[in-house]
């Protein structure tokens, strides 16, 4: 999305804790999209988690090995280009972390892990794009993925309830149906399991209620794919199609001796995990019968891509939802943001600032008083909590670690083991992005005046220069001893301000 011209083409990835997808799409001037190709790799990353969290060093090679795959295809798209996501098993992985730096160099594009529910706003976008437009009503749609399974109301392209539980096809298989036992003692246990997940919440999406359900993504579409070749019907899922596909099952009673017309030796291993899950939600929340979508994740992330070119981008739409509920003043907040960005503007280049960290300035800029909500003592310690621990729609695990650093170190004090909530490589541009925003919330402290003009700003690795247009000293005192007591906030972490 280069030079303000309409991309000609995308490609989005899905990390997923069984398969990892990519498609490339292209898009037309007028914002039609047109899939030019699909590619699709069992990784299995799910099953490469250890007892203590970790990935281990295989299931890390098989994923860097497909990414390397997926990164010849793309070797020559701008990363602005790619949308490149994982999804529960990266959001369990402690080691998550070393794994994405191979990742990331196998693919040669970023790589951006997304909360549960975040997963689910863009698995709602994909289907809803995929259905028929005059469809009335709210539509449930559900995904079950490796390790978790989203579901989601909405109506149109708006989702109005996202939940994302932690159950899988990968992690159901693995804990219910050992050593590929397929026994009715098994389904019990997996289907309960399930149940279990789904008792919090069932209550409120039936009372809510909807006028479609439609699934998404592998487990469903192998489910309905076996009902079809089984002749047990010629489209759609129901309950009493999946209890006779269960039977078909126990009476194999290992998936070495289960021959399921429909059903791949690739999706085998997986399958009953994701049909007791699909089961349990049929049962809990009512369900007469599902249709399935050819869209999931990755088209999800071709329009919520597209919606950011096009000036419609959810994350400022979060950004203004969060002020109104924490009655952030937003005209100050403004102010601040437009002098930050500013100060960016001038020292890019000399600090060699990436432009993308524009973005999230502004965005810290507007919801720096956040927890003014909470406490005026500490505010800003208020609003980074919730920064890093909310679901923030549209923005990333990584982003909201951002956002979260940049509003905690505002004011006050600034801690530097707070960095250590970012890559090692970022640390440097958060402490540059932390002293820029320090001094547009200096200058705008009042909340009333015009922020004063500064003649000059020059910048070092570590140093910054100003020099105002009036004489400070004798016309903002006030002033002048904030910037007295920020010269000591900075030297603590090594940055020099001279004024």
């Amino acid at each position: 999305m280069t030079n303000g011209q309409m991309p000609y083409k995308l490609a989005t990835i899905d990390l997923g804790s069984n398969s990892f997808h990519m498609i490339v799409v292209q898009i037309d001037a007028f914002g039609q999209v047109t899939i030019l190709d699909r590619l699709r790799e069992p990784v299995r990353l799910g099953g490469g988690l250890d007892a203590k969290g970790n990935l281990s060093l295989e299931a890390q090679q098989r994923a860097v090995d497909c990414l390397r795959r997926f990164g010849e295809r793309i070797r020559d798209f701008p990363s602005e280009n790619v949308a490149a996501v994982g999804t529960n098993t990266l959001r369990l992985t402690k080691n998550s972390r070393e794994f994405l730096h191979r990742a990331e160099a196998a693919l040669g594009h970023p790589i951006a892990v997304i909360s549960g529910r975040e997963e689910a706003r863009l698995i709602y976008l994909g289907v809803s794009h995929s259905l028929a437009k005059d469809q009335q009503g709210k539509r449930f749609v559900m995904d079950i993925g490796g390790g978790s399974t989203e579901l989601i109301i909405g109506q149109g392209f708006e989702p109005l309830h996202l939940e994302s539980l932690r159950m899988g096809c990968v992690s159901s298989t693995l804990a219910f149906f050992p050593d590929g036992k397929l026994v009715k003692a098994c389904w019990d246990k997996a289907v309960t399991a399930a149940l279990l997940e789904l008792r919090p919440i069932k209550a409120a999406y039936r009372a809510i209620g909807w006028e479609s359900a439609t699934g998404a993504s592998g487990t469903i579409r192998a489910v309905k794919k076996v009902i079809q070749q089984t002749g047990l019907a010629p489209y759609g899922i129901t309950l009493e199609h999946m209890y006779r596909v269960r039977d078909m099952m126990i009476e194999a009673g290992h998936i070495d001796k289960l021959k399921l017309p429909g059903l791949s030796e690739e999706r085998k291993p997986v399958f009953a995990g994701g049909l007791a899950v699909l089961i349990a939600v049929f049962e809990a929340l009512k369900i007469d019968r599902m249709l399935v979508s050819d869209g999931a994740l990755r088209e999800g992330l071709v329009y919520d891509r597209l919606e950011r070119y096009q000036h419609d981008d959810i994350r400022d739409k979060t950004v203004r939802a969060w002020q109104q509920r924490f009655q952030v003043d937003q005209g100050y907040a403004t102010a601040v943001h437009l002098t930050a960005l500013k100060l960016f503007n001038r020292c890019r280049d000399d600090w060699k600032l990436p432009s993308h960290l524009a973005e999230l300035l502004g965005w810290a800029a507007d919801l720096h008083e956040l927890g003014l909500a909470v406490s005026h003592s500490s505010y800003h310690k208020h609003g980074g909590y919730l920064l890093e621990y909310a679901d923030l729609p549209g923005f990333s695990n990584e982003e909201q670690r951002w956002l979260s650093v940049l509003v905690r170190t505002h004011r006050q004090k600034i801690s530097s083991k707070l960095f250590g909530l970012l890559n090692a490589e970022d640390h440097q541009n958060a402490l540059y992005l932390c002293v820029l925003l320090r001094l547009a919330v200096l200058l705008h402290r009042s909340h009333k005046e015009m922020a004063p003009r500064i003649e000059r700003l020059r910048v070092g690795k570590n140093r910054v220069e100003l020099r105002f247009a009036d004489d400070i000293r004798a016309k903002k005192p006030l002033l002048l001893a904030d910037l007295e007591r920020e010269q000591v906030f900075l030297k603590a972490v090594k940055v020099e301000l001279v004024f």
